[in-house]
């Protein structure tokens, strides 16, 4: 009898350490698929549910949005808004300063890995160039966002690091006689494009 009961005591040990160990390990599994997690994955998964978020662009321009498509290093946000027709804005993911989730929709903006990630949509792997060419072709006036300045006109031409902004009085279309000058603006200090 007290064989059985040294037995049971050293079943119930082992069954604990087991199961302390597999809780361990489901933890540091975890942590590395929040280690390989990006910002784009959580926006990703935050536009899919069609939940908004709270964006701080610059150094303090807060917008609430609700990301619509997502692309290799940009998307583009609905703004949330009263008005019938609310802005929508081509937001560079590198000019983000952050953003706010609700407590909510926390674990929404942490997704599984999915394994389609190698067939991804053909707007996930554009980048943000190809989406000022867009605009560019099509002759749709802007208004940027650099650092804290805003500047409105028509893109004429977009580099691979940098673009031309025909600067221009908002509502007046892009004529030469119009036109102010000429903005060569770097990619990387792009912050907003209200289309």
């Amino acid at each position: 009898m007290r064989w059985d009961k040294l037995f049971d005591d050293l079943e119930s040990q082992i069954e604990h350490e087991l199961s302390a160990e597999e809780l361990d390990l489901q933890a540091e599994e975890e942590r590395l698929r929040l280690g390989r997690l990006s910002l784009r994955d959580r926006i990703l998964a935050i536009g899919s549910s069609g939940d908004s978020l709270r964006i701080v662009v610059g150094s303090d321009q807060w917008l609430s949005v609700t990301p619509l498509t997502v692309g290799r290093d940009w998307f583009l946000a609905q703004l949330l808004s009263d008005a019938r027709v609310a802005p929508q804005y081509v937001v560079p993911i590198a000019s983000l300063a952050g953003f706010t989730v609700l407590e909510k929709n926390l674990a929404q903006s942490l997704p599984v890995a999915s394994e389609s990630h190698g067939r991804e949509s053909l707007s996930a792997r554009l980048g943000i160039s190809f989406v000022l060419r867009d605009l560019c072709r099509r002759r749709t006036a802007v208004e940027i966002t650099v650092g804290e300045v805003r500047h409105h006109g028509t893109i004429d031409r977009v580099g691979r690091d940098h673009f031309d902004l025909a600067r221009h009085e908002p509502g007046e279309p892009r004529r030469s006689s119009a036109v102010t000058d000429i903005m060569v603006v770097p990619l990387d200090r792009l912050s907003l494009v209200k289309i």
